[in-house]
């Protein structure tokens, strides 16, 4: 697992720390307008790679939930979906959008090995679209938990968004809710659940990465 940084996410600091600079000389020159715009591009900049803690609910010794990998918005259900990159197939896709006030730091869904990671470039239409899914740059990370359950999150960039950033490794061990991911500057999150799971989000729910369960799989204890 790639090194991480609590509570605002390190991937902030180029953007952040250019805009105080920025604020500073701007104030010492008396540039009050300038400095201004600066302060407040600073302040937005650090409120958008926040990263607070938060509290996942745990699994019990017969079922499996998955927890929202994004904040957001939930746009889109899709029954019997598959994700080529895995040979995943009769799934369901979860689909979650951020816009720009949301946190932006991903989490895993599930406890589990990261089996592999797939990267592809791609455009950088609207993340909310469905033709986002298709052609935009996304990375997919596929997880298996401890019951041999596959599921897998999908980081797809959007309009505005130019980088997805992704501190998981193949063959991680990951704990449902850790730190994953995130992605700059408004985006979308694909979960990918097994068919037989029991659906509990719903289209347009607000969701918290780490704390909202968004599925349930009933499991064998044997």
């Amino acid at each position: 697992m790639l090194h991480e940084r609590i509570p605002i996410a390190k991937e902030g600091i180029p953007f952040w720390g250019t805009a105080a600079f920025f604020a500073v000389i701007f104030a010492i020159l008396n540039w009050q307008i300038p400095a201004g715009i600066a302060l407040a591009g600073f302040l937005f900049i650090f409120y958008f790679f926040r990263d607070p803690e938060r509290v996942t609910p745990q699994d019990t010794s017969h079922t499996i939930s998955f927890v929202s990998p994004a904040d957001g918005r939930i746009v889109d259900i899709q029954q019997n979906a598959s994700l080529d990159a895995f040979n995943l197939t009769g799934y369901t896709r979860i689909s979650i959008f951020m816009n720009v006030f949301d946190v932006h730091v991903n989490r895993s869904p599930v406890s589990g090995v990261v089996q592999r990671i797939s990267y592809s470039e791609g455009r950088f239409l609207p993340a909310d679209r469905h033709r986002a899914m298709l052609e935009n740059e996304k990375n997919a990370i596929l997880l298996c938990t401890e019951n041999g359950i596959q599921c897998s999150m999908v980081q797809v960039a959007g309009l505005i968004a130019r980088r997805i950033v992704c501190w998981a490794e193949e063959d991680d061990c990951i704990k449902k809710g850790q730190r994953i991911g995130l992605i700059r500057f408004g985006s979308r999150v694909d979960l990918y659940v097994p068919g037989s799971c029991h659906i509990c989000a719903e289209i347009n729910q607000k969701v918290v990465a780490g704390q909202t369960v968004l599925a349930i799989l009933k499991v064998s204890t044997q």
